[in-house]
């Protein structure tokens, strides 16, 4: 299947939040146990390996734990220290989160929390996601084994939403996971899933036929498969790329590729990031996000552009932004001027009337003046979501 994406490569070191950079490299040690969907084990492999630990003497505790009523993951829950969740109230629902004051104040020397893409309760805390909760766990020098799955990642939810036709609505930001120090895929064949699945041990019997038919069917879980062996294939390709530039500095090769993806605020502009971030990591190369206005369009939605930004930081892109009063010239001479190899840009929207009587298209124009400068252009067709309509919610994130 080598049309699927492939997720970025890893984000530059400077990284994507100052308050965050270095976090996980000068504090506890990270540990992500990552699945293709829902049922393929995480949360017993992650359970599994905190009594492993706790069996050879460290101080493990389980600050948080869904067993989404698995008997056998109940089962191995057994045993541990259990931090007491903060309980909610939210829209006249009483719900549970990670209590992460009590889990900080308890100081263990390693912390299990499930579900690294959860969305906490408004009101639980002070952190949107838990993510967050985990990122103040590591910089307190708390070990932490977490799971997550594919789908979940910010570069490859869009793609994993167009296969599947299912929202994934809870996302974390590629550079989360990948400055893990140690993932690791609990694989399961498709067949094996959907076995487990129709004996009821991934979701309620009631909700069994509809996830059979849906994001469950046999082609989303090999693709899904697929998707998550790639992305550890990634990271054990970086791995053993920053090996030997410890070992042989001078003898090896730099990236040679760096990839442009100019940004506008059309729709679908957010999905064109994301496919600029999959070639970036299928060439290993560096990913730049420009965003141009002219001088006319100063008051460009803020807003629009403030979202764009956050999806760049979140899939390891370096963003910039430049005012001129051509586009396509502002393109081709930051390219130019900044060794890129390679411009992405999305397909134009305009009628081919508007493109003769506004001065032409500005696709077209980029085109010619990269193709003078020796520089390739990638024309990417755009995805309208507010067209697509509304997909279901994927299931629970569960095991």
């Amino acid at each position: 299947m080598s049309d699927l994406p492939t997720p970025p490569a890893r984000p530059p070191a400077t990284g994507p939040d100052p308050d965050t950079e270095g976090v996980v490299e000068r504090a506890g040690h990270f540990r992500v146990y990552l699945g293709a969907v829902a049922g393929v084990g995480k949360t017993y492999a992650m359970l599994s390996e905190g009594r492993r630990r706790r069996d050879r003497g460290a101080d493990v505790v389980v600050a948080l734990v869904e067993t989404h009523g698995r008997p056998l993951t109940a089962e191995l829950l057994e045993g541990f220290e259990i931090v007491p969740r903060k309980q909610v109230e939210h829209r006249g629902a009483t719900f549970t989160e990670m209590d992460l004051d009590a889990v900080l104040a308890r100081n263990p020397q390693v912390a299990l929390v499930d579900e690294l893409a959860h969305t906490n309760v408004p009101g639980s805390g002070r952190n949107e996601k838990r993510w967050q909760d985990v990122m103040e766990l590591l910089a307190a020098g708390i070990d932490v084994i977490t799971t997550v799955n594919i789908q979940h990642l910010e570069s490859i939810s869009d793609a994993v939403e167009a296969m599947t036709g299912v929202r994934v609505r809870e996302r974390v930001p590629d550079w989360v996971v990948r400055r893990a120090d140690q993932i690791e895929l609990v694989d399961s064949s498709p067949e094996a899933l959907r076995r487990r699945m129709l004996h009821g041990n991934i979701y309620p019997p009631d909700k069994v036929p509809a996830a059979l038919t849906h994001f469950f069917e046999t082609d989303n879980l090999i693709a899904l498969r697929e998707l998550s062996l790639r992305f550890l294939a990634d990271e054990t390709e970086e791995e053993l790329l920053e090996h030997l530039h410890r070992r042989q500095a001078a003898t090896v090769w730099e990236t040679a590729e760096r990839i442009l993806v100019a940004v506008t605020t059309a729709p679908g502009t957010d999905g064109l990031l994301r496919r600029a971030a999959r070639l970036a990591s299928r060439v290993k190369g560096e990913l730049i996000a420009l965003h141009v206005t002219t001088t006319d369009g100063a008051t460009e939605r803020a807003e629009r552009v403030a979202a764009l930004r956050t999806v760049a930081d979140d899939v390891g892109a370096e963003w910039h932004e430049r005012r001129a009063d051509d586009p396509a010239r502002a393109i081709v001479e930051f390219a130019s001027t900044h060794q890129i190899t390679q411009i992405v840009i999305g397909s134009s929207m305009r009628s081919r009337w508007q493109e003769i009587t506004g001065g032409g298209s500005v696709v077209r124009r980029v085109i010619r003046e990269a193709g003078n400068a020796g520089i390739d252009v990638h024309v990417i067709a755009r995805r309208d979501p507010a067209k697509a309509g509304d997909p279901p919610e994927v299931l629970s994130d569960g095991g």
